[in-house]
């Protein structure tokens, strides 16, 4: 079975040379891999170290290719990948992430078992280990924080809605098509949701794991929330079917809070006691609990204030999507990048 492994990266100098030294040290034969680099227009040097690694590496592999995304944005790097890849699976892995040196070889022998689509748990890890960077990280990875996605935390063989890094058999794509290249967050939601439509069972394994590094910052992670609330805003307008409630309880909470300091300021203030003071108390448990078995720091105290400023960045991006929705679902209705890609594929198939 040949695998191509793909790297969509974006001025990804810092991360990147760790994910290429995980793909050097994979298990799968070299010569049954082809690796895809694609570059969105990188200043930093990130394209510089793709094509150093092709150059060193390219004979090792069945091919090495270094391709241009113009788009810049991740949907439109996998449709790159989608168009040139020429395995019979192709692998998707952020330039964020990291692999062990099995990932390639499970998520094959999960394939070669029956599975079309093939993927594992993907916690999230931090680059630093200092007190508040581990702080960071236990409020990216809490469930109270926003981790109740599946793809970063299940511990059984099952079938879910959504994967990270994920490992797809070429007919799935030539089948559903491409990436919409209009959704700038929610673009594995959506298509991962046309995959089960068309048939398609997502498997999970927990023999197959993967890493993602969080955002370093508090204001990255904060920006990053609030994209990913913005994008949920606008997908509801043209795929509702591809979010779950839960990507709204942010959002729910930003409404809470408005309608009660309202009430509050009308004179009826028993609302906003009730929804202020059950907010805190499950905040600082479930602080609490996440915070129980790590080691002690004094950033760990501000544990609480970090969920309610994640869940504020992440409510208010919902909201500012959702009013923008209605005009933004008049240009978006459908996307011609769906179906040009799933030509191009099997174009490319019959000619290959």
């Amino acid at each position: 079975m040949k695998i191509s492994l793909c790297v969509v990266a974006y001025n990804e100098k810092q991360y990147l040379p760790a994910l290429l030294q995980d793909i050097l040290g994979q298990s799968y034969p070299k010569e049954k891999l082809e690796i895809l680099l694609i570059d969105g227009g990188s200043t930093d040097g990130t394209r510089q170290q793709m094509e150093q690694f092709a150059k060193d590496y390219k004979d090792r592999y069945s091919d090495v290719l270094v391709l241009d995304n113009p788009g810049k944005i991740q949907s439109c790097g996998w449709n790159t990948a989608l168009v040139h890849f020429t395995g019979d699976v192709i692998v998707r892995v952020d330039a964020h992430g990291r692999i062990p040196e099995d990932f390639v070889q499970r998520n094959a022998e999960n394939l070669q078992a029956g599975e079309m689509v093939s993927g594992g748990a993907r916690p999230v890890v931090c680059d630093k280990e200092d007190g508040w960077s581990n702080t960071l990280l236990l409020a990216e990875e809490s469930l109270f924080g926003s981790s109740i996605s599946s793809f970063r935390r299940k511990g059984e063989k099952g079938y879910v809605n959504s994967l990270f890094h994920g490992a797809y058999r070429r007919e799935v794509f030539e089948t559903v098509g491409g990436f919409r290249e209009d959704l700038g967050r929610t673009e594995d939601n959506e298509i991962h949701y046309r995959i089960r439509k068309a048939g398609y069972r997502l498997c999970m394994s927990p023999d197959i794991h993967s890493f993602q590094y969080i955002r370093p910052t508090l204001r990255k992670m904060c920006g990053q929330k609030f994209g990913n609330g913005y994008w949920i805003g606008l997908t509801s307008g043209v795929c509702p079917g591809c979010l779950s409630l839960y990507h709204f309880v942010p959002g729910a909470f930003i409404g809470g809070i408005l309608l009660t300091s309202i009430a509050a300021l009308l004179g009826l203030r028993q609302p906003a006691l009730i929804l202020w003071g059950a907010y805190w108390l499950l905040a600082v448990l479930m602080a609490v609990c996440s915070a129980r078995k790590k080691k002690k720091s004094i950033f760990l105290l501000l544990l609480p204030v970090l969920f309610f400023l994640l869940h504020i960045s992440y409510g208010a991006g919902t909201w500012l999507g959702l009013i923008k929705m209605p005009f933004w679902r008049r240009r978006h209705r459908t996307c011609p990048s769906v179906q040009q890609v799933k030509e191009q594929m099997k174009h490319g198939r019959k000619t290959a």
